[in-house]
């Protein structure tokens, strides 16, 4: 039986040094991100319902995803938003399985929750930072001012959050041995427990 492991957090909190440690534990990551792009391209099933819930407007002149456009519509209001993700999911989720194709592997998705795909995981961890930690990573990651890194991080959930959904709940500020050594206890705990249970 395989294994599926959700890996979520809020922007900043540092989860790609996580996925890379997965891969040594012989983990397929999937980037979810990647995957929702290709739900998506032009002349896909995704695509066609995305268009039907949203309207044509969401579309490029060439019939492609005018991602600017579907943003605007899909984020205006939090109904919008669960349109969005109840439209799209099902694509993605398939897209993920096929991905996945039996093997042991680590879901890299920032909207875990949210999107819903966390049901198909055995079990989730949650990657947090603190705040400042966080801002500093941003503004380097993605060269934004301080305050367009703050507007960013007040979009996002709340350590809460996380902590209320998480069936594992793990802090990279900084100290990446630390960090490493705790994530990794994590993921053997996790393959044990499933394999052994």
């Amino acid at each position: 039986m395989s294994i599926i492991i959700g890996l979520t957090g809020p922007t900043g909190s540092g989860k790609s040094s996580a996925s890379a440690v997965a891969e040594k534990f012989g983990l397929k990551v999937i980037d979810c991100d990647k995957t929702a792009r290709k739900a998506t391209e032009k002349g896909t099933e995704g695509l066609k319902a995305l268009t039907k819930a949203f309207g044509s407007e969401i579309l490029n002149q060439d019939a492609s995803l005018n991602r600017k456009a579907l943003a605007a519509l899909a984020f205006k209001n939090r109904e919008s938003t669960e349109l969005l993700n109840k439209t799209i999911l099902p694509y993605i989720v398939e897209l993920v399985k096929s991905e996945a194709l039996g093997q042991d592997t680590l879901l890299d998705a920032p909207t875990l929750f949210e999107s819903g795909i966390n049901e198909i995981c055995d079990k989730t961890i949650a990657v947090l930072a603190d705040r400042e930690i966080r801002l500093k990573r941003i503004t380097a990651r993605d060269n934004l001012t301080l305050n367009e890194a703050k507007t960013r991080i007040n979009a996002g959930k709340h350590e809460w959050f996380y902590k209320e959904n998480a069936d594992y709940i793990i802090y990279n500020n900084g100290e990446e041995k630390a960090f490493i050594q705790s994530f990794s206890d994590i993921i053997k705990e996790i393959m044990e427990g499933i394999k052994n249970g």
